[in-house]
């Protein structure tokens, strides 16, 4: 409903075209040239700003709308053009105001202009500060001259553009950009942008860096960055595109990991896409302080300092494999984002799960031991089936209609079920079939926008015996997703189908009508005890069921091979006993991500109440023999779910000791002694983490020895791959103020980010309360705790159970505060709630919930962030209410048996 708040009584009486405005610029006008102009003051925190826009009127309209944010515009002219694109005549308008609600500034005409070439002339100016988007400037700390520098740099997706400058800010109008900034003359700054520096002319005590004309791109992929920051350099495979890495100058030597995966991966990208990387060179930059992981500015790529630079002494396997992902996710976008990009952000699910798959396959090619493709599985696909099984989920194509449901839309379900159906398209059609239709579509669409559509058709040129379309429509078009019900009759199987969701309650509910009555055309596979042979099928979304003959000597079948299909799979009790005994025989009887996969549904299942808890309890047993990082993924992540939801039971001593005895022996083969195999380091890191959260004496006893020698000589830090274990729990068990003051200095005086995080994260495992709280005020401070990493720091107190209630208080209490900061419209504020709330359990905590968003209604960018935060809470009392005494009375068994075997680690 439009309001018109912000709109003066008499620009509401002289105004004709407010009824003409909308969310949505009109199609009438088409932008295609920004010749932009920028003066920032690095001293006074501001810049000022003149922009020309060659646009083109398509039919008569009386007003041209132009996006700004936070800006104000000081001066305008519009100019009519010739067919040379001349100036023809001055057009002045009779009336121009800011519209806030649509983030417009509006000029308004006597008469409808008339279809032709235009020239659209603003002088405006802003602020640097008070914010991470935009255009905005942020600092570090020169340790060798002992000063603060200042940098400024940008983040304009998806809709920040605005607030550097006015601009048609819709994916879809595409222009090119002629970009000028302004630096002080003779200083040792320099200024970066998508394309490489044309020429710098001096204009008084300012130099002004003037850069090459981009090609078309959206708006939201313009960049600059002013800084002194230096690079390492090199070039791209056997091409003579340049490739650079920035980054303060003290962390110059942290690029080189960076820098040969940038090298490594576009080279890849260039030949998997069959397409050349179209600018004349590539920077990467490391930000001190950035909203998001990075940002894919065609060109000019920047990243938060831990998603880029990498440092042996203390980056750990874990984060050196994100700084891989990370900047492979990122270059993927260069094609699939910036040479074609999404028309709308209805259909942001072809930028992003599409690269967050992509990505896979970049670090796969730089790392063939990290099987990147398998960690696939646990990392993005498992995560997102359990968002998307509950109402507060979305289908990934679904309508926009405000610029908070656009930032909104940047999540889970947009980027790893993007990714999960992607995977699961190129398994149904041939990689070589999907590689194909993959280059067709940028081929056919680039230095342009595309939709869902554009890319499904892409496929109907390949040999394919099936409706690909129609097939993807049922994953696209609606949200969540099914389980397959398998009935055995002898040698064959019966298949059947239904919406599967996490709470049994919301069975009935219908949030979003569906046109496919929530039913899915389901790519089949599966392999048999008699016959590893995968085979494959079509379930129809329009069959009640589908059959499977299989060889009669085979004792068990295993649907979804790999788990490529973006579904669950429940078995009758004989099938689910067979395999789990097949397991116990050999756990190398299925691959790592069949065994990641048997054990992620059947948790799933009994959470949900569709499977008995026994049966998958019993089939997690078979983890005290196994040893790979990805089923052990799987198995870290369930036993912390179980831990929440038993910790204040009296069943927990039981889960203890069941935890105890599946962990120890991979905890008593690994033990805190770092070798060089990547895998086998994340796995310890796993698996101790999940240890020492359940009282496992051993990995706590060498965790605190490990922690007191490093606080009594801080200069030996323990290797970066166990060094999170150690600060965390080591921390936790000796539980001091002093211990908290001397990690708290450490982390003040901290120059790398990544040994910063670890850290942070250590300081929120104190158990007491006061120091907790502290903690939570200290946060809020910018000068010791940067803006980008509140609400990580916020998010690590409210994981430690003596913090939660803390950090629930804090932020009802302060809401209104944290608003004014970030904004109601910045997403890691709306996603703060479910972070905290995840672990209630309690009507008390529901009714909390309610309350607290019945004072402050407006969710902005968190409204299904809210309704994700009650539905889970809803869940964990119907889990309680369910599964509480089946569960205590298996531990309870288990415990016993093990007692009596004398097997309790």
């Amino acid at each position: 409903m439009r309001t018109m708040a912000g709109i003066s009584p008499e620009i509401r009486a002289a105004s004709k075209v407010l009824k003409n405005l909308g969310f949505r610029l009109p199609k009438q006008l088409k932008p295609h040239k920004y010749n932009l102009r920028l003066k920032p003051d690095l001293n006074q925190k501001s810049y000022t700003g003149n922009i020309s826009i060659n646009l083109q009127v398509l039919d008569p309209i009386s007003f041209i709308p132009v996006h700004i944010k936070q800006l104000n515009v000081s001066h305008e002219k519009l100019e009519r053009l010739d067919k040379s694109g001349a100036p023809l005549k001055d057009i002045k308008p009779t009336l121009s105001f800011a519209y806030p609600e649509y983030e417009y500034f509006v000029s308004e005409f006597e008469q409808p202009l008339e279809v032709g070439n235009y020239t659209l002339h603003l002088s405006f100016n802003g602020s640097l500060i008070d914010r991470i988007t935009g255009f905005y400037q942020s600092s570090y700390y020169d340790k060798l001259k002992n000063r603060t520098r200042w940098i400024a740099s940008t983040k304009f997706e998806p809709t920040y553009a605005r607030l550097a400058f006015p601009c048609f800010d819709e994916p879809h109008m595409k222009a090119q950009f002629a970009i000028t900034i302004a630096k002080p003359k003779g200083s040792d700054y320099h200024v970066l942008s998508n394309m490489p520096v044309s020429t710098e002319e001096d204009v008084g005590d300012l130099t002004e860096v003037i850069f090459q004309e981009t090609l078309p791109m959206s708006t939201y992929l313009a960049a600059f960055v002013i800084s002194d920051f230096k690079y390492t350099t090199t070039t791209i495979g056997d091409t003579s595109i340049e490739l650079r890495v920035y980054s303060t100058p003290a962390q110059v030597d942290k690029t080189q990991y960076a820098l040969e995966t940038g090298a490594g991966v576009t080279a890849y990208y260039i030949d998997y896409f069959n397409i050349s990387y179209p600018l004349p060179k590539l920077d990467m930059v490391a930000i001190p302080d950035f909203v998001s992981g990075a940002m894919e500015n065609w060109g000019l790529v920047t990243f938060r300092e831990t998603a880029l630079l990498y440092d042996k002494s203390t980056s750990s396997s874990v984060n050196q494999q994100r700084v891989a992902v990370v900047v492979a996710h990122e270059l993927a976008h260069q094609w699939f984002g910036n040479l074609v990009t999404m028309n709308w952000w209805n259909d942001l699910w072809l930028n992003e799960g599409f690269a967050s798959y992509i990505e896979y396959k970049g670090v796969d090619h730089m790392h063939k031991d990290w099987d990147m493709m398998n960690q696939f599985v646990t990392a993005e696909l498992h995560p997102v089936l359990k968002i998307d099984a509950t109402l507060a989920s979305h289908a990934i194509v679904k309508s926009i209609e405000s610029p908070d449901e656009i930032t909104e839309y940047f999540d889970t379900i947009t980027y790893s079920k993007g990714a999960a159906l992607v995977r699961m398209l190129e398994n149904l059609v041939t990689e070589e079939k999907f590689r194909n239709a993959t280059t067709r579509y940028l081929s056919s669409h680039m230095y342009s926008t595309a939709t869902t559509d554009d890319y499904l058709t892409a496929f109907e040129a390949e040999d394919i015996d099936i409706d690909v379309k129609l097939i993807m429509q049922t994953w696209t078009e609606q949200m969540g997703l099914p389980v397959v019900e398998v009935v055995q009759n002898g040698n064959t199987y019966r298949l059947t189908q239904k919406r599967f969701l996490a709470n049994q309650d919301d069975e009935t509910a219908v949030v979003e009508p569906s046109s496919f009555n929530y039913r899915w055309s389901i790519p089949i596979t599966y392999t048999t005890s008699a016959d590893s042979t995968v085979q494959s099928t079509i379930f129809n979304y329009n069959d009640n069921e589908a059959t499977i003959t299989v060889p009669s000597t085979a004792t068990w079948i295993k649907l979804n091979k790999d788990q490529v299909g973006y579904y669950r799979v429940n078995y009758p009790e004989a099938l689910w006993s067979s395999l789990t005994s097949a397991l116990k025989t050999s756990r190398l009887t299925f691959s790592t991500a069949d065994r990641a996969h048997l054990l992620n549904d059947a948790n799933a299942l009994a959470e949900a109440g569709q499977l008995a808890y026994a049966i998958a309890l019993e089939l997690s047993t078979y983890l005290e023999s196994e040893e790979d990082y990805v089923p052990w993924s799987v198995g870290t992540a369930m036993l912390t779910s179980l831990r929440n939801r038993v910790y204040y039971t009296n069943q927990y001593k039981n889960f203890t000791v069941y935890g105890r005895k599946l962990l120890t022996p991979i905890v008593e083969k690994l033990a805190y002694t770092v070798g060089e195999d990547h895998l086998e380091n994340q796995l310890r890191i796993k698996v101790l983490n999940a240890a020492c959260s359940i009282g496992h004496e051993s990995a706590l006893e060498q965790a605190t020895t490990l922690f007191n020698q490093w606080l009594a000589a801080p200069a030996t830090r323990p290797s970066p791959d166990i060094r999170d274990v150690v600060y965390y729990f080591g921390l936790q068990q000796v539980n001091t103020e002093a211990a908290w003051d001397q990690v708290w200095q450490l982390y003040l005086t901290e120059p790398d980010a990544q040994e910063k995080l670890k850290l942070m994260n250590a300081l929120a495992a104190i158990k007491v309360p006061w120091l907790l709280q502290r903690y939570i005020n200290l946060a809020f401070d910018e000068t010791k705790v940067r803006r980008q990493d509140y609400f990580t720091l916020i998010g690590y107190i409210s994981t430690n159970p003596v913090g939660q209630g803390l950090v629930w208080d804090y932020v009802r209490e302060n809401w209104t505060q944290l608003v004014e900061r970030f904004g109601i419209n910045e997403r890691n504020l709306g996603r703060l709630i479910p972070t905290i709330t995840a672990r209630f359990s309690t009507q008390t905590k529901l009714e909390e919930m309610e309350q607290f968003f019945a004072k402050y209604p407006d969710a902005g960018a968190g409204t299904l962030a809210r309704q994700q935060a009650l539905e889970t809470v809803k869940s964990n009392i119907k889990w309680l209410e369910l599964n509480q005494t089946p569960v205590g009375d298996w531990l309870a068994t288990y415990a016993e048996q093990a007692t009596a075997s004398n097997s309790i680690p």
